[in-house]
């Protein structure tokens, strides 16, 4: 047999081998979807706070001490930033109405007096209409309500166990580390390994905070220029885009979407064109510059491996792909960057052991203790 051949033949049945795995821990995914994403966000929440808890932890604030008072301060600011969004949508509602009743009249007007010249009869039938169909489509609003209820059941089950999981990788990350280790990797290269695990988890602190800055350049970019066209409550657009940022794509053009319909009820046809145009722009800027350049600089990938990555996470498994594809090529990447490196680089992890800022929950044994 040709030696081409017995090659090719060797390399199809080990790809053979790593599809089949793939495809098994996708069903598997699949299945265990709810767990799976909590875990995931946990995971990225822990790579945000971990760093602040280690730094209390090496002032000496005891491990759990260090993880309960980073928990209130994420919480502080999380409730913080939505009571401010909160009032400014009660401050702003009475206007909002207003101007949303205006909108409905001047709509009204040219639907009568404009181009179409429509009569009043026809405007009550064409009311009369969709009150038909609202009224027809009462079976399917009440199923989707109840789908909709079901679903905030299960996030909110979801939230549970992202923040258990959260305390617990934050508190005894180290450990955990160390046990998964004992149990799966062999000690003659145990160590190599730890090293690719702390340069992976690195990986993905940085991804979290460049995530964090196109999040808010994009909310800078929807809230200033909502404020300028005079579109009301555009700090609170400006921070429902900064959350939704956080889906690549999918998040920045609903919260877009959002800030559209907003203009286009409040402050008419041509501002909620040039609103449009605004975050047709940002999502532009997004996708194709900070996405890719950001990103990539902060987790070592090239951009087109970003795209590539995102485009195939959200065909593949939606949203949750294209949030988690990306943290995981870093992850995978870093590490195997690690472990491709010869030993004599990367057994010497040693000058960096002390920072520990690289794991969700390292610490020092006698902190563990504690």
């Amino acid at each position: 047999m040709p030696r081409g051949l017995r090659v090719a033949g060797a390399v199809s049945w080990r790809l053979l081998v790593v599809a089949a795995l793939l495809v098994v821990l996708g069903r598997i995914a699949v299945v265990l979807a709810e767990l799976v994403i909590s875990l995931g966000v946990a995971m990225l929440l822990a790579a945000l706070l971990a760093p602040l808890v280690d730094r209390l932890a090496r002032i000496g604030v005891p491990r759990t001490l260090a993880t309960v008072l980073t928990l209130l301060l994420g919480l502080v600011v999380v409730g913080g930033v939505l009571t401010l969004v909160v009032l400014t949508v009660i401050n702003g509602l009475p206007g909002l109405q207003e101007q949303a009743a205006h909108t409905v009249e001047s709509v009204h007007q040219w639907l009568r007096n404009g181009p179409l010249g429509l009569s009043q009869g026809q405007l009550d039938q064409g009311v009369q209409r969709v009150t038909d169909f609202l009224r027809g489509s009462q079976n399917s609003l009440t199923a989707g309500a109840l789908y909709t209820a079901s679903t905030m059941l299960s996030v909110g089950s979801g939230l549970l166990i992202t923040l258990f999981t959260l305390i617990f990788f934050l508190r005894d990350g180290r450990s955990i580390w160390r046990f998964v280790l004992k149990m799966t990797v062999p000690e003659n290269v145990r160590e190599r390994v730890d090293v690719a695990g702390r340069r992976a988890f690195e990986s993905l602190v940085a991804y979290v905070r460049a995530s964090a800055a196109v999040a808010l350049m994009d909310a800078v970019g929807v809230g200033v220029g909502c404020a300028i066209v005079g579109v009301p409550l555009s700090a609170a657009l400006a921070a429902l885009v900064f959350i939704g940022a956080f889906v690549p794509y999918v998040g920045a053009m609903i919260a877009g979407s959002i800030a559209v319909l907003m203009a286009l009820v409040t402050t008419g046809p041509l501002p909620a064109l040039i609103v449009l145009a605004i975050v047709v722009g940002v999502m532009q800027l997004e996708g194709h510059v900070l996405q890719p350049l950001i990103l990539g600089h902060a987790v070592r990938l090239h951009p087109l491996a970003v795209v590539l990555g995102i485009t195939a996470g959200f065909l593949g498994a939606g949203v949750a792909g294209a949030v988690f594809v990306v943290p995981a090529i870093a992850l995978l990447n870093a590490g195997i960057r690690a472990l491709a490196e010869p030993p004599a680089d990367s057994g010497d992890p040693a000058p960096q052991e002390p920072e520990d800022a690289d794991e969700p929950g390292s610490t020092e044994d006698a902190d563990e203790r504690a």
